[in-house]
């Protein structure tokens, strides 16, 4: 495989510009003891940015040669653990504390993959700052209402408040993208009342009632044994003006 074949198979656009880099750097803040994982961090950029006395940093790569480099060029004052592996394969053993901060320049063939699978681990992050394509970022920060609010903004509002920070032009990339890029914040709710347990449910509701979003949510819901004099919903609502608190009384009415 060609070095520009690699390149475009892994999705790898390595920022450049170190304006960008340094609002990046102030926006995560990285403090003493923090203990980071960095998702695809490349040759290093991000990387570097974090790059203070007793931080931890777990970088998760799925090219061997990028772990090569970077194992060879980081060497302190951060204590580094360089992983060659597919994120979206892994188990993340690693996240076995609560105070985890997830950080990458993610690829935009996969970056709705990778931050729908860390949901799962929401009370073992403190956050999450994430480099993705700009239109995935307005549909996970969607609002009720929007034409964003849509499944993902809906299933990742229930577990974290997201936020985008600021815009990245193409023209930051060593390999311009064909689209703009935006930096966001993902932060777990801590007072949060809501458990793994009853994300399965959620979810499923979710589904079901964006089958078609032209129809409203009774129509979408009209196989499940929905009983609407019970709750507290309009259910003449399309599914994209229903807010986060309705789709929580559906899915817990509707749990099995």
């Amino acid at each position: 495989m060609s070095f520009r074949d690699k390149r475009r198979k892994f999705g790898q656009n390595y920022l450049i510009d170190p304006a960008i880099l340094y609002e990046m750097e102030e926006s995560i803040n990285p403090q003493a003891h923090d203990r980071f994982i960095e998702i695809g961090p490349g040759m290093g950029a991000l990387t570097k940015i974090l790059n203070k006395e007793s931080v931890h940093i777990t970088a998760i790569d799925i090219d061997r040669d990028n772990i090569a480099y970077l194992e060879k060029s980081f060497h302190g004052p951060a204590e580094y653990n360089f992983i060659q592996s597919d994120i979206l394969r892994s188990d993340f053993a690693f996240l076995n504390s609560n105070d985890h901060r997830v950080v990458g320049n993610l690829p935009y063939n996969i970056s709705t993959q990778i931050i729908i699978k860390l949901i799962n681990y929401f009370t073992q992050i403190k956050d999450m700052h994430f480099l993705i394509q700009r239109e995935v970022a307005e549909k996970i920060t969607g609002s009720p209402g929007s034409k964003d609010w849509g499944k993902l903004s809906i299933k990742l509002s229930a577990f974290f408040d997201t936020q985008i920070l600021f815009d990245v032009p193409p023209e930051a990339f060593d390999i311009k993208p064909k689209v703009t890029s935006s930096f966001i914040r993902i932060s777990p709710k801590r007072s949060n009342r809501l458990d793994l347990s009853f994300k399965k449910d959620l979810y499923k509701v979710v589904d079901w009632s964006f089958i078609s979003r032209r129809k409203n949510i009774r129509n979408n819901l009209k196989k499940r044994d929905v009983n609407w004099d019970l709750l507290d919903i309009n259910n003449n609502l399309r599914p994209e003006e229903v807010c986060l608190e309705d789709y929580m009384k559906l899915a817990e009415a509707l749990k099995e």
